[in-house]
């Protein structure tokens, strides 16, 4: 089987090859259609999907898969008047045959107060946590969720889990 990543970022290709072990796993470099820093769940669903397609299209493969990060607002229902911690980093998968879909999501992170801001102002993610970090292409090597856990997860862990997610219908007979 050939699976398509809409992705030139390494830390995607090695996602989508922890699911697909059975698989020859391919980088394509496909825009998302969405904005650089996707705000929401269904902005960053969209360039999920948007990814899948583009990546199957790109070749002559059986399978196109895309992974998108974004940050979004999650309820927190808990009386609480703090805004500013509400702000989460996500992460969603899309597998796609040309037929058929699956959609999944990763964890979900909750920003600390001063990256949540940063946001909130408009500047995208991976820049501000290598500036936080004091590094480059944080996005390419642990990533957020790596920082955001003290290395107890990774992103490629991270984005992993919601290629799996995504990846049901086509792993099992159960859809």
């Amino acid at each position: 089987m050939r699976v398509a990543v809409g992705s030139g970022n390494p830390v995607k290709r090695d996602a989508t090859t922890r699911i697909f072990t059975e698989a020859e796993v391919f980088a394509e470099s496909v825009p998302s259609g969405v904005s650089e820093q996707p705000i929401g769940r269904e902005e960053t669903r969209r360039g999920a999907r948007n990814r899948a397609e583009r990546a199957r299209e790109a070749g002559a493969y059986d399978l196109g898969v895309g992974l998108e990060g974004g940050v979004a607002t999650v309820d927190r229902n808990d009386g609480s008047d703090d805004a500013a911690a509400d702000r989460y980093l996500i992460m969603w998968a899309a597998v796609t045959d040309g037929e058929r879909w699956g959609v999944g999501g990763g964890p979900s992170y909750p920003l600390p107060e001063p990256i949540a801001a940063r946001i909130r102002d408009g500047e995208e993610l991976g820049p501000v946590m290598d500036d936080v970090l004091g590094t480059s292409n944080v996005a390419e090597n642990q990533g957020a969720a790596g920082a955001l856990t003290a290395g107890r997860t990774t992103r490629t862990d991270a984005l992993a889990t919601a290629v799996a997610a995504a990846a049901g219908p086509f792993l099992t007979d159960l859809y």
